[in-house]
């Protein structure tokens, strides 16, 4: 019998068909060692993929066995090595320590970093945990270094936080707007959609801006190939443009937005050869672009990291929102600013309270009534819940170098690869008085930094439901044993919150029960999702929000033009550019960019340990343009040291014209387990957006030494360096 499930990795949300590895009348499917694994198809009924499937959803089965953490271990400082222990030596362990944190420091001490991995119940029973029994917010999750610039943009112009697209308006639009996102690679089942419409239609128009020449710009019929931090500068211009043409939706304006005036004043200042020569394009370019956007009737925009991951991040969101507002495209089929979640249940995340300053339901911890309300459904005295936000994955960082944090509870994630200046982020975590990481693997990079491991059961051990980028839920069904004595996170998570004395808050008997608790709290919430319980996703598949109790989902919000605002109208936003938060210099005269491969995905803690996978991506490269790379002496497979303020890397050369002049590209996949410096974050500054905290990882100021055949020092940090005359123009 198939089991229908969903992708645990991008926020596409692929529906899967996992297959028992011994099927009557047929060969046991097993991997190269012999080991049986479940054969995983795409599910041809499931509604955003339809049954599509990338090669990381292929050979999902073949991670779930190797290098698994099957019982809790434990050690009493980082230089002894752990020891195996029971489920109740460590849970005794967690608690006394959290009791005793919260007596001697106050409960702001302690913080827990989660994932877009967690299920939605997952992250509810954290949230019920944290900032309703132990009266701290300092709940993030790796959601901040992916999504937050979104969440942030969506409230400020639109009232909420939620994307107001799905994937049908794909096959809808007229042209379509793809910025800092390489959506071939990163999200491709939905990209494949889009490039199927885009070739049977001619009419329809694909503009990709980004740096690379990637295999999205490839598809393209115009690539905008910016410098790196002029995304702002571009989008103002082609605002410009269609202001001075007349192309905009004047009652639009009028009847559904605030703030057009002081929007037009900031874009007067953005004419188009300025606009061009900031951005290193053509005016012909710019303008194409801004005819296209303003001549079509229905203008879809895709974003991800590119925009996100930025000192800007929330004003490049709202400023392509703008363009939306001005011309009207949103709430009707085929248009709207459409956010790509970056992993597979970061929606679900925001929707159960998953960062430092939201509450269950997309409700703000600033919001007095939405504490009460909260409050009130959890059974907690008036007050439990601060007021203030808690601590951004980075803060709580530098709480640690601080000695402000006495407890670090990490589960699903691995900072110790992904974070911004690794260097800094790892002296942090060795300062860590007791840190818990919960995970399902191991060795990873950061259980070297943990006093306690616990086992998580994962993806096909565990019974709940994850959203995708178009707010629809799936149901993933546990459909085979956790090894080993693993748990689900949310599980962990209750028996802890029980033992500390929240008997009645954590009385759950199954996941279904957390999600029938969860949803109650979404009742009249933008984020609506009484419609949408087990019962009924058994019985009619995947959902889309809003879904109120006895209605149909809704595909699209916005759609009576009324937004989640006091006034229901939408808020145009007016920034000027402010450029890379480090820009190039004489010293560090090159950008670094960092993205992902097709094949790998975040940390390689899944992607690493599949064969196929890691001879699609053997190793990672640094992408060099040739005309930088004929200056600095540099040939194809030479091995290139990369240097930042921060730290320094070694990647092998690949030069190609696919990128800008004076910018390189790394991949961000490979921790120290994976290979001998090249953990791209080592290079990369944790300067974030002011609004959303999400930290620049997409930019930052390197120079490039080409590495003599000659054995290198032991410490390469008393290496001569040699100067560069050279800076690319």
């Amino acid at each position: 019998m198939a089991h229908k499930t969903l992708c645990p990795y991008c926020g596409v949300g692929c529906g899967l068909e996992a297959s028992p590895p011994a099927v009557p009348g047929k060969a046991t499917n097993r991997d190269k060692e012999g080991r049986p694994i479940w054969k995983v198809m795409g599910d041809k009924s499931h509604p955003s993929s339809l049954g599509k499937v990338c090669v990381k959803g292929a050979t999902i089965s073949e991670s779930l066995d190797k290098n698994r953490l099957k019982t809790p271990m434990m050690r009493e400082s980082l230089d002894e090595p752990f020891r195996q222990v029971t489920w109740d030596e460590a849970l005794k362990r967690i608690v006394g320590k959290i009791k005793t944190t919260r007596l001697v420091q106050g409960p702001h001490s302690i913080c827990m970093y989660g994932s877009g991995q967690f299920q939605t119940e997952d992250y509810y029973i954290a949230q019920k945990l944290l900032k309703g029994c132990l009266k701290t917010n300092n709940f993030d999750a790796n959601s901040r270094l992916c999504m937050s610039s979104a969440v942030s943009g969506y409230i400020q112009s639109l009232g909420s936080d939620g994307p107001p697209c799905c994937y049908d308006d794909l096959e809808l639009t007229d042209c379509a707007f793809l910025i800092g996102t390489n959506t071939a690679e990163c999200h491709p089942i939905i990209f494949n959609r889009l490039r199927v419409y885009h070739k049977k239609n001619k009419d329809v128009k694909l503009i990709v801006v980004d740096p690379r020449k990637t295999q999205t710009a490839e598809a393209a019929d115009l690539h905008l190939a910016i410098k790196p931090g002029t995304d702002i500068d571009l989008m103002n211009g082609i605002a410009h443009l269609l202001h001075q043409w007349g192309l905009i939706d004047s009652v639009f304006i009028d009847e559904q937005t605030t703030g057009f005036v002081d929007y037009a004043q900031v874009i007067e200042s953005y004419p188009p050869e300025l606009v061009a020569r900031n951005c290193g394009i053509s005016v012909e370019d710019l303008q194409q672009a801004a005819r296209w956007w303003g001549e079509s009737k229905r203008v879809l925009s895709l974003w991800s990291m590119g925009l996100n991951q930025s000192s800007e991040g929330t004003a490049k969101n709202r400023t392509l929102i703008n363009l939306h507002l001005m011309t009207g495209n949103i709430g009707k089929p085929g248009a709207g600013p459409f956010s790509l979640t970056g992993q597979p249940n970061a929606m679900g995340g925001r929707e159960a309270g998953g960062l430092a300053h939201i509450l269950p339901g997309y409700r703000l911890v600033k919001n007095e009534q939405h504490r009460r309300e909260v409050e009130k459904f959890w059974g907690l005295t008036p007050g439990s819940i601060n007021p203030q936000p808690g601590l951004s994955a980075w803060e709580m960082i530098q709480g640690l170098e601080q000695d402000r944090v006495g407890v670090l509870w990490i589960a699903a994630t691995n900072p110790a690869v992904s974070m911004p200046d690794l260097e800094r982020t790892k002296a942090a975590l060795l300062r860590s008085p007791f840190t818990i990481y919960q995970d399902a693997y191991y060795p990873t990079e950061t259980a070297e930094f943990a006093h306690v491991l616990l086992p998580a059961a994962q993806w096909s051990e565990k019974t709940g439901t994850m959203t995708n980028s178009e707010r629809r839920v799936t149901l993933c069904p546990a459909f085979r044993p956790a090894p080993g004595s693993a748990r689900a996170d949310w599980e962990i998570f209750a028996e802890v919150g029980r033992r500390l004395g929240f008997e009645q808050q954590f009385d759950f008997a199954d996941s279904e029960a957390v999600r029938n608790e969860f949803i109650q709290l979404t009742a009249h919430r933008p984020c609506e999702q009484r419609g949408i319980t087990y019962e009924i996703l058994r019985k009619e598949g995947p959902r889309q929000w809003p879904c109120a109790e006895g209605g149909e989902p809704q595909p699209r919000m916005y759609t009576d033009l009324r937004f989640n605002t006091p006034d229901g109208r939408a808020r145009f936003a007016a920034f000027h550019s402010r450029g890379l938060a480090e820009p190039p210099d004489g010293e560090y005269p090159f950008v670094l960019t960092v993205g992902r491969l097709y094949g790998h995905w975040h940390t390689l803690t899944r992607t690493g340990r599949i064969d196929k996978i890691q001879k699609m991506h053997p190793e990672a490269t640094i992408e060099v343009h040739p005309y930088d790379a004929e200056k600095l002496g540099i040939t194809e497979g030479m091995m290139v040291e990369v240097r930042s303020r921060r730290g320094w890397c070694r990647f092998p050369a690949k030069i190609t014209k696919n990128i800008t002049k004076g910018t390189v590209f790394a991949p961000m996949h490979w921790g120290a387990m994976w290979g001998d410096r090249t953990e791209a974050n080592m290079l990369t500054h944790p300067e974030a957006c002011p609004t959303s905290g999400q930290p620049e990882l997409k930019a930052c100021a390197v120079r490039l030494i080409p590495v003599t055949p000659e054995p290198s020092p032991v410490n390469s940090e008393e290496s001569p360096v040699p100067s560069l005359t050279y800076s690319p123009s």
